[in-house]
């Protein structure tokens, strides 16, 4: 079986990382598609859900998980832990399944040490004024973490130079469109279809009477 694809997605908050992924599904539809969700020591947040925004565990939990060396990867994110289990990936990858993985840029950094051939993807804001606006947007945030986010948000772009593409999120559906772009240029490569090429040769041999 053809071994899938990984796709880290990074990007600064509020640069519409989020919406982006609930896009794509729409473009790519779930079928050989997967998105990881990781582990985090921070509280849930209105509305979002346990194992499928992320996996929320205590401090005590993600220290565990770290000893058994259960994460591809962990980095320390402002005050809290975030983490990508190896259970959320490897076995998909070894399925055939692409996998999507949206992380920051420390966590993509440290993946990508450990699975090189991952493909990386950054996206950026069109705009200081449209990040502001839309972190500004954000209810849940206090006016502290809107302005540290705000702080940091060019050393985040400044990333963008370790990635293998860049998406520039000022239309969503665009940019959605573009990240399945991506994603099927992947899917299409010589080396990835190959399977299914020579099953069709193989049709055509065997119609043929075995010729070449």
């Amino acid at each position: 079986m053809t071994r899938g694809e990984l796709f880290l997605i990074s990007a600064p908050s509020g640069a519409g990382k989020n919406s982006l992924m609930d896009a794509l599904g729409a473009h790519l539809g779930h079928e050989r598609l997967a998105f990881v969700v990781s582990h985090t020591t921070r509280p849930p947040r209105a509305g979002e859900r346990d194992g499928v925004d992320y996996h929320f565990v205590n401090d005590a939990q993600f220290e565990e998980m770290v000893r058994a060396d259960r994460f591809l990867e962990w980095a320390r994110v402002y005050d809290h832990r975030y983490g990508t289990a190896a259970a959320e990936v490897l076995p998909r990858l070894a399925q055939g399944i692409d996998v999507v993985h949206d992380l920051d840029v420390q966590g993509a950094a440290r993946l990508r040490l450990r699975m090189p051939e991952a493909h990386s993807i950054f996206v950026l804001p069109p705009s200081y004024a449209e990040l502001r606006r839309r972190l500004e947007g954000r209810g849940a945030d206090e006016a502290g973490a809107r302005a540290r986010r705000l702080a940091l948000s060019l050393s985040e772009i400044e990333c963008y130079r370790d990635y293998e593409y860049v998406i520039v999120n000022s239309d969503l559906q665009l940019a959605a469109a573009t990240l399945a772009a991506i994603i099927v240029e992947k899917r299409h490569r010589r080396a990835r279809m190959q399977e299914v090429a020579e099953a069709i040769a193989d049709d055509f041999r065997t119609a043929l009477g075995g010729a070449r």
